[in-house]
């Protein structure tokens, strides 16, 4: 009799755990690479045909006044996942692809939020591009996540015959967790599909998924069925630019019907976001003129607005109201905060710098989560940023924005640089900046041309060493 209550007990205690780790809800991040703000139906105007993403805008939180911690690829996703500034650890450059540097990657000393889910029950997953280092312990399944699938460098060819094992890194072989395996279709689609399959697959255990798409990052390739869809933009750049975009709708589209089919679409948080601005045909990149960061200024690696600035949006059916906006100040950092809050995960190293947007997505709080953002670049003597709802005070080195103040107020577009006619707001803000900085350390990593530079140099002392030893050796004989 005894026996059979405590198995009764158990069984309760069971079946309770299962309830509550069932009422976390799924979290996916959608991040898109190299996406102009006004590429997107939820943004603007726009050519471009988005559907799916404008689906999940209209019906949650279109966030008004969304950040990334850096305007290009590496250190950006790098803060996203960690949620902690960049800077912290010194990963303010583009991770170069190599499976042999022990030390190019992010750093050990970094948790990723998906590793603080994992350790609470939640399955964790990153479709497509890492960018966060080649050696194995650098590699997703050894940073928190139980599934990978997709490439290790910063891109990808679109199209499988273009894969080799002998080239550079954006023709490396796709992975599947550790293993080199093919893909027989337009990569984007291929990703996305394998992203619905988890979800069908994935029937116990509350999820995290990364879907880290490389689209619309260059190389330029898109479908010539759906590059024919936008035949009337001038721009034949731009016509392939858009076909990527849509490509990538199309496979959320894919996602989403696959979460609905599996009944797991009303308790699933999906964010939506890019990890930068756009290219922008300006001082760095004169002919990539394909993206559409309008109304903002300039774009990719700039810290204008164009740059870092970038449509973001969230989607939780059973917990956020349809068609909101919200105007406060938002991080990619508030993503780690949010889904560690959540999932109920430990966060008692005090490390994560983000807020926890559930009650503001969900109405509970208004007003802005944060007071200021801050930027930095590898340059960090002269290239940084600071903005509060009020105000944003800069240096960037382009004409006309060298060091620049802005009313974002009045100004959110950042047309008039009114640098020294508010001391009193500048010092302000140039107060702040300098109290986040005392908290960083300088970059630990070259930027890609120099690390080769660099491996160029180490390989060829390497091999004058080895043959000056070697002329050096005197002959032996044998008996």
């Amino acid at each position: 009799m005894k026996i059979s209550k405590l198995l009764v007990y158990l069984l309760f205690i069971g079946a309770f755990s299962s309830v509550f780790a069932d009422e976390r809800p799924n979290i996916i991040v959608i991040l898109a690479d190299d996406l102009g703000y006004n590429d997107v139906g939820f943004t603007g105007e726009t050519p471009i045909q988005t559907p799916n993403i404008d689906e999940l805008a209209a019906g949650g939180v279109i966030f008004k006044n969304g950040y990334v911690t850096h305007p290009y690829c590496g250190p950006s996703r790098a803060g996203l996942l960690t949620g902690r500034y960049q800077a912290r650890f010194g990963m303010e450059n583009n991770v170069t692809y190599t499976p042999y540097d022990p030390n190019m990657g992010l750093p050990l000393s970094e948790k990723t939020f998906a590793k603080r889910l994992q350790d609470v029950g939640y399955t964790t997953a990153v479709f497509g591009k890492w960018h966060l280092g080649g050696a194995e312990h650098f590699q997703p399944n050894s940073r928190g996540f139980d599934y990978f699938y997709g490439f290790l460098d910063g891109g990808h060819h679109y199209y499988p015959e273009q894969t080799t094992i002998n080239s550079d890194g954006y023709a490396l072989p796709i992975m599947r967790n550790k293993e080199v395996v093919s893909f027989d279709e337009y990569l984007t689609t291929a990703l996305s599909r394998d992203a619905a399959k988890f979800v069908a697959d994935n029937t116990d255990a509350p999820f995290l998924m990364y879907l880290s798409y490389n689209a619309p990052h260059a190389p330029l390739q898109a479908p010539a069925e759906t590059i024919k869809k936008y035949s009337h933009l001038k721009n034949k750049n731009r016509q392939i630019y858009a076909a990527m975009v849509d490509e990538m709708d199309q496979g959320i589209g894919m996602l989403i019907d696959s979460l609905k089919q599996q009944g797991k679409y009303q308790n699933t948080l999906i964010f939506f976001l890019s990890d930068n601005g756009g290219l922008y045909p300006d001082t760095w990149w004169p002919s990539f003129d394909w993206a559409d960061n309008s109304p903002y200024r300039h774009g990719k690696v700039a810290l204008m607005e164009g740059g870092v600035k970038v449509p973001f949006i969230a989607h939780w059916p059973a917990k956020i109201a349809k068609g909101q906006t919200f105007d406060g100040l938002v991080s990619s950092l508030d993503l780690a905060a949010t889904s560690v809050a959540l999932a109920k995960a430990d966060a008692s190293d005090g490390k994560l710098e983000g807020v926890d947007l559930t009650p503001y997505m969900t109405g509970k709080k208004t007003g802005t989560p944060r007071t200021a953002l801050f930027w930095r670049l590898e340059e960090a003597d002269n290239i940084w940023a600071v903005r509060t709802m009020e105000s944003k005070y800069m240096y960037q080195g382009l004409p006309g924005v060298n060091r620049a103040f802005f009313d974002m107020k009045n100004d959110p577009t950042e047309q008039n640089n009114i640098v020294d006619t508010n001391l009193a707001e500048q010092a302000k803000l140039a107060q702040l900046w300098n109290e986040w900085n005392s908290g960083n350390i300088n970059n630990i990593l070259y930027q890609h041309n120099e690390y080769k530079q660099a491996m160029s140099q180490f390989y060829r002392a390497l091999f004058e060493k080895n043959l000056k030893e070697a002329k050096e050796r005197a002959p032996y004989t044998i008996k």
